[in-house]
């Protein structure tokens, strides 16, 4: 495994920011950068599973290892999901995880995740957009978002 990071500034509040990554409405529009129909099963709570679906069948199980709400957030990435069905895996601590440091307005938002070298070339061209879209949004945020 590899770690990868990548980071963003953006003109939002931390509170913003969090609510763009993990809201029920906001967090498939991001991910749509990953996979069409990207969604997610989870409450988001330290401890409950995640589980990231593309729509098709297919995605990820995942464990909450941590939420500290506007600023850190950890998924522990433990199978994959085939056709519809889980097939969990040791990655050991092959984690995603989400910080954000908010300064006078502004919040930098930095992802780092744990990848393996099939998934490295991916994931780097991805992140950027999916990092665009993040900011994009939060920047355009008005209201209150549904997490």
């Amino acid at each position: 495994m590899e770690k990868i990071e990548f980071k963003t500034t953006i003109n939002a509040s931390a509170e913003k920011v969090w609510n763009v990554l993990f809201g029920v409405k906001t967090y498939p529009q991001w991910t749509t950068v990953f996979a069409e129909g990207s969604q997610v099963d989870t409450d988001w709570q330290k401890g409950s599973r995640a589980l990231f679906h593309d729509g098709k069948g297919d995605g990820m199980v995942a464990v909450i290892k941590e939420n500290i709400p506007n600023y850190y957030m950890s998924v522990k990435h433990i199978g994959e999901i085939k056709d519809g069905k889980e097939n969990l895996h040791d990655w050991g601590e092959s984690l995603e995880n989400y910080t954000l440091h908010e300064k006078e307005g502004k919040t930098e938002l930095l992802i780092d995740m744990d990848i393996t070298k099939e998934w490295l070339e991916y994931f780097e061209k991805t992140w950027p957009k999916a990092l665009d879209k993040v900011k994009e949004m939060a920047e355009k945020a008005h209201d209150h978002i549904e997490t």
